[in-house]
């Protein structure tokens, strides 16, 4: 924001500075049907397209971090559910070894089980289920 403050002080000192030549050009002009100077038009929108284009740039830059924080964000969520999916087959690994496969929970979960490529599969299913 201080190079925008600047670049208006600048703006308007120039103005300024500008104005008094533009008042007598107008009077002369009047006087001897002279068109005023293209010159300081032209700076003015030089000027102004240097000011836009630093507008643009600052709106890129922070679009550009805006951006990056989402795929940083995205990338923390990916290793959280990575985490939580290792910890779950740990729980899932330690249920199946404790689970007795004649008991009506171990005869359901073999039946529960048959729609799964594995039982570690099916039993991280239910252990997530039953969170």
């Amino acid at each position: 924001m201080d190079s925008i403050d600047k670049l208006l002080a600048q703006l308007q000192t120039e103005y300024k500075e500008v104005q008094p030549e533009q008042q007598q050009s107008k009077s002369a002009t009047a006087k001897s049907f002279i068109p005023p100077s293209p010159k300081s038009a032209s700076f003015m929108d030089n000027l102004l397209a240097e000011v836009q284009a630093d507008f643009a740039e600052q709106d890129a830059a922070i679009e550009l971090k805006r951006q990056q924080g989402l795929e940083q964000e995205r990338i923390r969520q990916e290793q959280l559910k990575a985490k939580q999916l290792e910890a779950l087959k740990v729980q899932a690994k330690e249920w199946l070894a404790k689970v007795d496969p004649l008991s009506s929970e171990g005869l359901w979960f073999e039946r529960f089980a048959e729609s799964y490529s594995s039982k570690l599969e099916a039993a991280i299913e239910y252990l997530r289920s039953n969170e």
